[in-house]
């Protein structure tokens, strides 16, 4: 998350706030939100403190160049900064609501940690009311947001209620998905216009448990996708491209034909260069470019079973012609960026770049500018 160093007004606590400008205020004004109202020039900050003065208790004013009117922050007054939550400007929205998880992939870019965390919760839950537009879509990740139980449930049913337009996306390790009772909680009724993105990594569960470092994993993560099935939950399937996936990836390939025809698509995703992929470095850091007839005969495979299928996090430039239709420009808006390598190359406006650590990570692919679009 992006996070602002700003002069703040000094009177003000730490907390959920929606950025405005003085003009605007007045017209979003209402008592249940906290507000932060830019002053970037000597009128505004002279206008922002008159408000501040004044009866409005939910009230309180910020400079820094580095914030955006309808911008969602976590307000931290003791070292002069806030965190954006949520840019409305954005093409991607998520909320993080833990950071506890029942894996420890090797990839994982989040490592998790084991005690509790409910301000997590608390702070994505004022995000959604401070919100002042619904995006298209929001995703709800973490961690491992079924660990919340009920309190997932809540946090939907209230993204739901205030945000009725915007699809949900869950990203879950799908493992508690085959809890009974977390079930009956989640489907019973099920909130609407939810889907589910569940990561899967071989077609047995000696390649998938390794993987997430968790015995078992493998059968619980079937049995939720199964249940998410039976409800008639729209699934993501999603597989990160590491060295032991990237061996057996036709294996997997046929295994979803075969056992998971109802997924809605699969997802082919580069790794992330952070957190535990860093330690894990030798079977993290691969060239795309070197597995591209793996990829090639995999997405023609998924398609030949009318499977859809998409590449994420993938520059255009590790993939040959025939798979550059299927990238999506997929990393979050703050954490993307292109190489110095990237300049004059045809294609940029369409790729998805780089994570913004790669260069103490690594890159996906050896960059080389795409000169013609074909």
């Amino acid at each position: 998350m992006r996070s602002v160093q700003c002069e703040l007004s000094s009177e003000l606590t730490s907390g959920v706030r929606r950025v405005v400008s003085a003009e605007e205020l007045a017209g979003e004004w209402t008592p249940e939100i906290n507000f932060l109202v830019l002053a970037n020039s000597p009128e505004d900050l002279a206008l922002a403190e008159r408000l501040v003065a004044g009866d409005l208790k939910n009230v309180a004013w910020a400079a820094s160049a580095d914030l955006m009117t309808g911008d969602v922050v976590k307000v931290d007054a003791a070292r002069s900064k806030v965190v954006v939550l949520h840019r409305e400007t954005d093409q991607h929205h998520s909320l993080f609501v833990t950071n506890r998880c029942n894996s420890l992939c090797l990839m994982c870019s989040q490592p998790p940690t084991p005690n509790a965390d409910p301000w997590l919760l608390k702070e994505a839950l004022d995000t959604l009311r401070h919100m002042r537009a619904s995006p298209r879509r929001l995703g709800v990740t973490g961690g491992e947001p079924t660990l919340l139980g009920a309190d997932l449930v809540n946090l939907l049913r209230s993204a739901r209620a205030l945000h009725p337009a915007t699809g949900i996306e869950v990203l879950t390790n799908g493992r508690r998905l085959a809890d009974p009772g977390l079930v009956s909680q989640l489907f019973g009724p099920a909130v609407e216009n939810v889907s589910w993105l569940v990561p899967l990594y071989g077609h047995a569960s000696y390649l998938h448990d390794f993987v997430v470092q968790a015995p078992g994993a493998f059968d619980q993560t079937i049995g939720g996708m199964l249940t998410l099935q039976e409800h008639g939950q729209p699934i993501q399937l999603r597989i990160v491209l590491i060295e032991p996936v990237l061996r057996q990836l036709g294996e997997l390939a046929h295994f979803i034909a075969l056992n998971l025809p109802f997924v809605r698509e699969v997802a082919l995703m580069a790794s992330e260069p952070i957190g535990f992929a860093l330690a894990n470095r030798e079977v993290c850091d691969v060239d795309l470019r070197d597995w591209q007839e793996t990829l090639v005969a995999t997405i023609a495979a998924l398609r030949r079973h009318g499977v859809p299928v998409i590449l994420m996090n993938t520059p255009l430039c590790a993939l040959p012609d025939e798979l550059r239709s299927f990238a999506h420009r997929s990393i979050s808006d703050w954490k993307n960026v292109f190489a110095a390598e990237c300049e004059g190359c045809c294609a940029k406006d369409q790729c998805a770049g780089l994570f913004a650590w790669h260069e103490r990570g690594w890159k996906p692919t050896r960059i080389q500018p795409i000169q013609e679009i074909v």
